[in-house]
């Protein structure tokens, strides 16, 4: 038999079978290089050896039906995703023994279509992906073949010792419904926050802990299970620190701006803003209009394409608030201080000056790099109360009161020309909630709408459009906030619905924000009004970032895009950078290894698709962790209140119960079938309604109804009410979780501690 060092005549080289292995289009095994070099017999046999050789040599990897090159990849393997770059998802392979100088490849996955339904819809970080892989010039790339069940989703919960001494992982998400058996603790103790992942793929797998968080109701836990649970990044590189240092420093080169420093520009905002993004001036230009500036901060001086900040602010897409604190899109040294708009500080701004006539119309606007210094940071409150009560007015560093006046007559005529376009009026309800130094909940309430706020609105409307207009008067890029009009599937949902109230929507007619308007308009009754103003809301589409122009439905307008919160959105700095092309705000380039460009980005430019789309799923991101923050809060604020009647409104009906949320304080809450009584209730889906089959009580959407709270589980946010009078007892379905019925000692003073038990826990 010949030497297993050297092929026998006949057998392909080594090199061949590399070459075959990496080039093939199906997984090449054995079968498939004997085939390849019609191999018969006993070369079939050698063929065999010759492969053994080659592994342990360390040329190839794989098994008999699917060899690959050793450090390369499967042709067809599993893959996990680990990033989304710009809407494209990053993979590495789903198990990888390499040695310790071979990290896995990071892999593009390239998705079908526009709808991306090819491995069963548009992939997010932790899928599993069965993929055909590629090696390229330029790096490793996959096709999506199916996507697979995850295995190792971590997931957050809360350590429970039962009285067996047996450890379980109450989760924090209320959509999981059942505590987990721990068979790995980690480490961890009871009533630990911590991360895990399943073991097994049993209906109901055990966990193990992969991370201890901490104190599950310690002040900023909230904020942080929702960071874990979204996959928020919410820590900077050093690099990237680094650079902020660096580019914080910058010279505002004040010979290359517009000078505004003179001009006494305010800027108007929450009491408790962790940064100024923007300010407004106006005053009468003596011919029945104004003349009006809204000065953005110039974050794209210092946020530049390529560099390490802009790297890290596409990834975050956009800041994203909590009561506790705020992840930010960019180093605090800039988004807290060098950008933002300080008052009595010079700082660069990208000004937008507008012409607005007697009627609100915007007739003219130009926009220039400039700087500023701003004349007050004003609070919302403080503003309306000046206005109010003018007397209140005095001390130093108070603008004068002709200041406000005229932005206030200025928006008087943006506010006329708003009437007139008539935008879609629905009322949303913004819940605040206030704490104390010790991270407790002092308060939680409906944030009370002022003109304040609609006099920074409207401006900041006005810039907006003003941005949008401009680029495309130059042919140049834009990334619009788009609102598309309500979708036939939900306006037919909708009209079957308004039937059920004797009320029509004629589909065939052009469908506006003001028929919404009129439609709510001409309702006396206020009950019948929540319901309706319900139906309307969950008819609308979600607003979305992209570079065609489809409107912006629910304001009423043709062009629309972001430019007012460069600080906080990454749109609104591709907004920037746009302009700076368009009408030749370039800086001059500055010393060092900052990039030199402060405008796009070639690849930005050729294809805004792609960074439109991942900043809109960041923003949805956002969303979610925000409302989901807020749910918890407050629940541990209601903790304390087990067992009291509120008001509440009905929000939504199933087959299962209603939904309700307290009237004043927000917090939506599940009242079970199972709990109205032993009468048996019929689910119409078309009316969204429970019908009592006995008596006819009828429970719906928008209804008014005192409930008593029956439970309130701050980790989750979950509340449960039932029937103020009658009716059955809710009963928790799963393993009892240790903070029902108790209190929350984030709910402030009147909070009870929540009393989880903490079983052979260690004192520190």
């Amino acid at each position: 038999m010949p030497s297993r060092n050297r092929p026998v005549p006949g057998l392909p080289t080594r090199k061949q079978i590399l070459d075959f292995i990496q080039n093939s289009p199906v997984p090449a095994g054995k079968r498939e290089i004997a085939r390849e070099f019609g191999l018969k017999g006993n070369e079939k046999i050698e063929l065999k050896a010759l492969l053994k050789d080659m592994a342990e040599e360390g040329l190839i990897d794989g098994k008999r039906t699917a060899f690959h090159k050793m450090g390369g990849l499967p042709k067809v393997t599993v893959l996990r995703v680990v990033d989304i770059d710009e809407g494209e998802a990053i993979a590495v392979p789903d198990t990888w023994q390499p040695d310790d100088a071979t990290p896995p490849p990071r892999i593009r996955l390239v998705e079908k279509g526009p709808g991306k339904r090819a491995a069963g819809g548009a992939l997010k970080k932790g899928d599993r992906v069965l993929s055909r892989t590629e090696e390229t010039a330029t790096g490793w790339r996959a096709w999506p073949m199916k996507k697979l069940e995850l295995r190792s989703e971590q997931f957050l919960g809360v350590v429970e010792i039962d009285g067996t001494g047996r450890p379980w992982l109450a989760p924090v998400d209320k959509r999981i419904r059942h505590s987990s058996p721990i068979a790995d603790l980690g480490g961890a103790e009871a009533g630990e926050l911590v991360l895990a992942e399943p073991i097994g793929r049993s209906a109901r797998p055990s966990v193990k802990i992969t991370q201890v968080l901490g104190e599950p109701l310690a002040p900023k836990a909230f904020s942080l299970i929702a960071i874990h649970k979204h996959g928020i990044p919410n820590c900077f590189l050093e690099e990237t620190l680094d650079e902020a240092q660096t580019v914080a420093k910058l010279p505002l080169n004040i010979d290359r701006r517009e000078d505004l420093r003179a001009l006494p520009i305010v800027a108007i905002d929450p009491s408790d803003a962790r940064d100024h993004d923007d300010a407004i001036w106006a005053e009468p230009d003596g011919a029945g209009g104004f003349r009006a500036l809204v000065a953005i901060a110039d974050v794209s001086f210092y946020v530049r394409p390529g560099g390490e900040i802009d790297r890290e602010a596409r990834r975050r897409g956009n800041s994203v608030y909590f009561p506790d604190r705020v992840v930010p899109m960019l180093p605090e040294v800039l988004s807290a201080d060098v950008c933002s708009l300080r008052a009595g500080e010079d700082r660069a701004a990208m000004a937008c000056h507008l012409r607005i006539d007697g009627e609100g119309r915007v007739t003219d606007w130009r926009f220039t790099r400039a700087i500023v210094r701003i004349a007050e940071v004003i609070a919302y409150e403080d503003a309306q109360e000046r206005i109010d009560s003018p007397s209140v007015v005095g001390g130093d560093g108070h603008v004068d009161i002709a200041v406000l006046r005229n932005l206030w007559a200025c928006w008087k005529a943006l506010a006329a020309a708003r009437a007139a376009r008539d935008p879609l009026e629905l009322e949303l309800p913004e819940r605040r909630v206030k704490l104390d130094e010790q991270g407790r909940i002092t308060e939680i309430a409906v944030r009370e709408r002022l003109d304040a706020h609609r006099v920074v609105e409207d401006f900041m409307i006005a810039a907006n459009v003003a941005a949008a207009k401009a680029l495309e008067a130059k042919v140049a890029p834009v990334v619009y906030r788009v609102h598309e009009t309500p979708s036939r599937e939900k306006l037919v949902a909708l009209k079957d619905y308004l039937a059920t109230f004797g009320k029509k929507l004629a589909l065939g007619q052009v469908i506006t924000p003001s028929l919404f308007n009129r439609m709510l308009k001409d309702i006396a009754d206020e009950s019948e009004k929540a319901l309706i103003m319900e139906a309307v809301l969950r008819s609308q589409t979600q607003a979305y970032y992209g570079p065609r122009n489809e409107g912006h439905f629910g304001l009423a307008l043709g062009s629309y895009a972001h430019f007012t919160s460069p600080i906080r959105r990454y749109a609104d700095l591709l907004v920037h950078r746009a302009l700076v092309d368009a009408y030749g705000l370039e800086q001059p380039r500055p010393a060092g290894d900052i990039p030199a460009t402060t405008g796009l980005s070639d690849r930005d430019r050729d294809d805004l698709g792609r960074v439109s789309e991942a900043i809109s799923q960041a923003e949805r991101r956002a969303m979610e962790a925000e409302r989901e923050t807020i749910d918890r809060y407050v629940a541990a604020w209601l903790s304390a209140r087990v067992g009291e009647v509120f008001g509440t409104r009905i929000t939504g009906v199933r087959k299962f119960g209603f939904f309700a949320t307290i009237i004043g304080l927000g917090g939506d809450g599940l009242v079970p079938v199972s709990t109205l009584g032993d009468e048996r209730f019929a689910y119409e889906e078309k009316a969204q309604v429970l019908v009592g089959e006995e008596s006819g009580t009828t429970y719906a959407i928008g209804q008014i109804l005192r409930l008593r709270l029956a439970e309130a589980n701050p980790l989750t946010g979950a509340l449960k009410f039932e029937l103020e009078q009658g009716g059955g007892r809710i009963e928790p379905r799963g393993r009892p979780s240790p903070l029902k019925k108790r209190g929350s000692h984030l709910a402030g003073p009147r909070g009870r501690p929540a009393n989880i038990r903490h079983q052979g826990r260690k004192k520190r």
